[in-house]
């Protein structure tokens, strides 16, 4: 927001001077007019505010489509920025599932998109919207990945994990998901530090601030996860920590899971949590071979 206040240096142009004989160039800057932003369910005000702020700064009006699946911070938003005196208009939130994503990307008044989310829609966005003659940019899913060498501090690296896997529950694009150990020395610590560390994780409803971890986004996230465990287990990984069928008190219904964590994973094994990490299980990879392996 800071930047976005300051950006109006950023956007007077260029002039050259005797550019060529007789010839004095410039560049001038102007509103696009409409954008939209598309963006995700785990971070519902820090992902539009990458937005919104610059494309009004800069002139121009801007609609946010939430995830469906928490569409009350967005609301939010709107109701601060009006408070603000920002003007009718100017800042619109429409709500809604893909039916509405395809009317904005379709819509011909629109002339910019901005994506963040899974990979495969992003790629579907993206081609929608260059079909469509706008601007975008689609930001899609990451799948990271720890390297612990044989002299690595493991305490250090075994923390490090631990925030990375399952800081925000796992559920961001920056989580580590796999962690692959050089050696079977350092594998068989980090494991036995890791087990040790994702059976405290203490797991709960979010309005409490002491625990750890709180629930999944929905019922289909967390049945999603429990079919990737199952096909790591039969693909041959070893489950040293299972966080299936955890009950919380009083909130026996939600969509909570334990850390997990798989060992025994080789090259061979299909990545656990397809483009994106849902649940932060961490898995071990390397641990008998004592090598690295190819991760694309």
């Amino acid at each position: 927001m800071e930047y976005a206040c300051g950006i109006s240096e950023l956007l007077k142009g260029e002039f050259s001077k005797n550019a060529g004989p007789n010839i004095d160039s410039w560049s001038e800057f102007q509103p696009l007019g409409i954008v939209a932003g598309i963006t995700p369910f785990n971070f519902p005000v820090m992902v539009p505010m990458w937005m919104f702020p610059l494309a009004i700064a800069c002139g121009n009006t801007f609609i946010l489509k939430p995830s469906e699946r928490d569409p009350s911070p967005s609301i939010y938003i709107a109701k601060l920025l009006s408070e603000a005196g920002i003007p009718n208009g100017v800042f619109n939130v429409l709500n809604g599932d893909k039916e509405t994503v395809d009317m904005l990307l379709s819509d011909e008044r629109i002339q910019a998109v901005s994506f963040v989310g899974s990979t495969p829609i992003a790629e579907s966005i993206y081609q929608k919207s260059t079909d469509a003659g706008k601007r975008v940019q689609a930001l899609g899913g990451a799948k990271n990945h720890a390297v612990v060498m044989p002299d690595a501090d493991v305490d250090n690296a075994v923390s490090a994990l631990m925030g990375a896997a399952y800081g925000s529950c796992g559920e961001r694009c920056m989580a580590i998901s796999v962690a692959v150990c050089v050696g079977e020395e350092v594998a068989d610590k980090v494991v036995t530090r890791l087990e040790s560390r994702i059976k405290k994780l203490k797991i709960g409803p979010g309005e409490d601030a002491s625990n750890d971890m709180g629930p999944l986004i929905t019922k289909d996230a967390l049945a999603r996860i429990y079919s990737y465990i199952e096909q790591g287990l039969e693909q041959g990984a070893e489950l040293i920590v299972d966080g299936r069928n955890l009950v919380i008190p009083d909130h026996e219904n939600g969509f909570f899971i334990g850390g997990c964590l798989f060992d025994e994973v080789t090259k061979k094994h299909e990545h656990l949590y397809g483009r994106n990490i849902r649940a932060g299980a961490l898995r071990c990879a390397g641990k008998r071979s004592g090598r690295s392996y190819d991760a694309h």
